[in-house]
Parts: structure tokens; C-alpha cells; sequence
């Protein structure tokens, strides 16, 4: 696909081959990993607004950056009381990033039956109120959302206007609605219908695994960029591959991921981080299923550097 920066409301990307903001997989360490690949933008996991107006410790946490990390410095708020948004946007903990991205997607029921992620596509004037308080900030603000709750309720290109007229400076669209969770058809007709209706960047996410998906998924919407969720997950390498940098030494990559993880979070966070990690570098590999028995059964970092050293990626 052709590659191209973005400018978000002044902010210019190196490419637009970007990483989804993922809850429990997005750490630190894991987006400058991302970043180092080839991805033109990468989002901490969705942090919630009203934990950090309360001073939640683990909330803080997500918002870790580290030091080396050269790209432009995005977080993933989420909340439905404008209040609590405005007062998050404007803290000192989100100081340090220039851009905010506002979850309107989450189809967890935990999320939506709080009123918050895509419950939000059912209540345009919450929505909007939302991202009016945020850009009280003065900072950059991107929406991602979903086409809709259900089939016969697709709102793709209203809610896109709505957004844009609301002060946004992008949107990422994931192509699928509430009810389908990670599942089934991603629909490029809403997407493109979404991109049709805006000036702003639009942003497709949703089943990309290959370069070829990828450039089909901007074929297919016109959209101006992609966003990696699950294939970055299974394969990060995939965004050196789709922006035709050097492909790394895939070992030696993981391996790093383990000692910058244990360096930043500690042993046992890293030890159970990086056997899910590695499950899902080699999904889908044969003797899959029984690699992924021994990787759970690693409780040290000897024992899991020594699976990793064995592991064909």
C-alpha cells in the first residue's frame, strides 16, 4: 500500500500504518517495539478518565513511556461524563502526550454497561460532549469508534460528521459493530461511508494479518491509513513488512521484548506477559498447541529464555 504521513491537527505521522490501542497488551515497551517496526503511531491501552481523577494507581501505570521511545506520544482515554474527561485531558498525568484518543468502541459488556466505549454510539450528544471536553485541553483528539451496535443499526458516516463537527482531529473506524465483537466481515462499505461524510484523516481497522490485507482494507474504503490490532499481537514483524523495512532477526526480537519487559515491569509481570506474547508469535504453527503447554509451564525468566531460544518464529 502506499505509504503517506498524517497530520493530525498539526501533528504529522511518518506513515500511516499505525497500532491499535490494546487493553492489556499495549505497554510501554511493547508500542517502542511496534514503533521501531514501522508503526507511524501507537496508542497506550484505554485508560479510564475517572481513575486517574481519582488518583488509581494502576491507571498511572498505563501511562508509562520509555525513554527511548522516538514517536509521537498518543493515549487512550475513556469515560462518558465530560466532567471527568476534561479534568483527565488537562492533568499533568496526560501533560507528557500529544495526542488523546477517546474509546468509543469497547464492546466489553463491563464497558458498555457503564455507558462508556461503544455504548456511546447510541447517544450522539454525550459523544460530543465528550470530545469537546477534551479538547478543552488544548491537545490533539481522535475517536475511535464502531459502525455500530448491531447490523440493522449502522451509524458509520453520521457519527463520523458528528465527530468531526465536535472538534476531532481524526477517527479510526473499526469496521465491525458492537455485537460482533472480534468477529466476522469487516464492512469497508461503512468505513468508506465514514471517510465519504469527513474532511479529517480517516483511520480502517479490522482484520489485517497481511500486507495484502492491508492494502485491500484501503482499496476497499479509501482510507487514509490502517490500524494494527490482533495481527500486530500475532505478528508485530508485520509492520516492517508492510512499510518495506529491513525484516529483524525474529528470535533475538522476542528476546528483547523479554528483557525490556522484566527491565521496566518486573519478573513476574514479564514472565506471564511474555508466554502469552510468545503463544501468539507461533499461532498457528505446527505442534502449536503443545508449545504453548510448555510456555505456560515456564515460571522463571531462565526457564522461558530457554523456550524462547528453542522457538522457530
Amino acid at each position: 500500500m502506499r505509504l503517506k504521513k498524517i497530520d493530525i491537527g498539526g501533528l504529522e505521522t511518518p506513515n500511516n500504518i499505525f497500532l491499535a490501542p490494546l487493553a492489556g497488551y499495549t505497554n510501554a515497551v511493547f508500542r517502542e517495539m511496534c514503533y521501531n517496526l514501522g508503526a507511524g503511531l501507537t496508542f497506550t491501552e484505554m485508560v479510564s478518565a475517572k481513575g486517574l481523577c481519582y488518583n488509581s494507581q494502576n491507571t498511572r501505570e498505563l501511562l508509562y513511556i520509555t525513554p527511548t521511545y522516538g514517536g509521537i506520544k498518543a493515549v487512550q482515554l475513556f469515560g462518558s461524563d465530560p466532567e471527568y474527561m476534561r479534568r483527565a485531558a488537562a492533568s499533568e498525568e496526560i501533560a507528557p502526550f500529544e495526542l488523546i484518543d477517546i474509546n468509543m468502541g469497547c464492546p466489553v459488556p463491563k464497558i458498555f454497561g457503564n455507558g462508556d466505549g461503544s455504548a456511546l454510539l447510541q447517544d450522539f450528544a454525550k459523544a460530543s460532549a465528550l470530545i469537546k471536553a477534551c479538547k478543552d485541553s488544548g491537545k490533539r483528539v481522535s475517536v475511535k469508534f464502531r459502525i455500530g451496535l448491531t447490523a440493522d443499526k449502522l451509524v458509520a458516516a453520521d457519527f463520523a460528521k458528528m465527530c468531526e463537527d465536535s472538534g476531532a482531529d481524526m477517527i479510526s473506524v473499526h469496521g465491525r459493530t458492537r455485537d460482533k465483537i472480534y468477529a466476522g466481515e469487516v464492512n469497508t462499505e461503512q468505513i468508506a461511508a465514514a471517510k465519504n461524510a469527513v474532511k479529517i484523516p480517516v483511520i480502517a481497522n479490522g482484520g489485517i494479518f497481511t500486507p495484502a490485507d492491508a492494502d485491500q482494507l484501503i482499496e476497499r474504503t479509501g482510507a487514509d491509513g490502517v490500524m494494527l490490532a490482533r495481527g500486530a499481537m500475532y505478528s508485530p514483524w508485520l509492520f516492517a513488512e508492510i512499510t518495506s523495512r529491513p525484516m529483524p532477526e525474529k528470535r533475538a526480537l522476542v528476546k528483547k521484548q523479554l528483557e525490556d519487559t522484566f527491565r521496566v515491569y518486573g519478573e513476574r509481570f514479564a514472565i506471564v506477559f511474555m508466554r502469552k506474547m510468545a503463544a501468539f508469535y507461533t499461532k498457528g504453527k505446527p505442534g502449536s498447541s503443545a508449545l504453548r503447554e510448555k510456555l505456560f509451564a515456564c515460571d522463571s525468566m531462565q526457564s522461558l529464555e530457554k523456550m524462547i531460544d528453542g522457538i522457530e518464529f
